[in-house]
């Protein structure tokens, strides 16, 4: 006999979670200005998840009308300041709590992780072999460098990236024409070109450029591949939504809500 009764979609309480994510995230492993975890309670039970980069009105919104009951974000809402609740602070707050919307942002652990990891995702995208951490933040490496599988021109390696993201990479060439030692540091590492010399890589990869380190690629003789912000840290988000479908079997959905920087 054939059981016809409908089958129970997958739940998970929020409490249960959250202790999971803190758990497999090691979010107090690592300074941060970001308040990581549970930044907004909502929906006790949580059935679907949302992933977004960044946490703004239009992307509490969205999750909203997903039906989710979590946003998982990179960029959450507090970053170590008092902040009052009034503005668009207040209108992103009341989305949310409307919504019974939980919100959980994960900043430097997620570029960090080293499964699931913005860097730890590029590099794997990129095939890069003989790894080692790289990119110093407040003491502990949040990157990742390590070898191309074959030398490649600047040039083809730029185009391989911009594949990889959908956007056009702004490139410094600073150093040789070719690329084979890299080193990535998703988001902001321009800062890092002078460690990417001190370990003798000829190029770096990261998400945007500043304006008092433009000189150092072309002093320091390292390349440097600018692939945005926001587009070099899709994939960490995007990855931990999988990672808790195959943990929990809940149905995930990723807003993407580009910044273009």
């Amino acid at each position: 006999m054939t059981d016809s009764s409908p089958r129970k979609s997958p739940e998970v309480s929020r409490d249960d979670l959250v202790r999971w994510l803190n758990d497999y995230l090691k979010i107090d492993a690592y300074p941060d200005p970001s308040m990581n975890g549970l930044q907004i309670e909502g929906n006790a039970t949580i059935t679907r998840v949302a992933a977004s980069v960044d946490t703004s009105i239009k992307t509490l919104q969205h999750a909203a009308d997903s039906g989710a009951d979590i946003l998982l974000v990179h960029h959450g809402l507090f970053w170590g300041d008092p902040l009052a609740i009034t503005g668009p602070h207040r209108t992103r707050l009341q989305t949310a709590l409307a919504a019974d919307l939980n919100l959980y942002a994960a900043h430097i652990p997620l570029d960090a992780h080293p499964e699931i990891g913005n860097n730890a995702m590029i590099a794997r995208a990129l095939s890069l072999e003989n790894m080692e951490p790289f990119g110093d933040w407040q003491g502990h490496k949040i990157g990742l460098a390590g070898d191309l599988p074959f030398e490649q021109s600047l040039q083809d390696f730029a185009d391989r990236v911009q594949k990889l993201t959908g956007e056009i990479c702004l490139v410094h060439g600073g150093g040789q024409p070719t690329v084979k030692r890299l080193g990535i540091v998703s988001g902001s590492g321009a800062d890092r070109i002078a460690e990417a010399a001190a370990l003798g890589l000829d190029t770096l990869l990261t998400g945007e450029p500043e304006h008092k380190h433009f000189n150092d690629s072309f002093e320091y003789g390292v390349n440097v591949v600018f692939a945005g912000h926001y587009e070099t840290e899709v994939f960490g988000v995007r990855a931990l939504a999988a990672r808790i479908e195959e943990e929990f079997g809940l149905p995930w959905q990723f807003l993407h809500h580009p910044t273009g920087l």
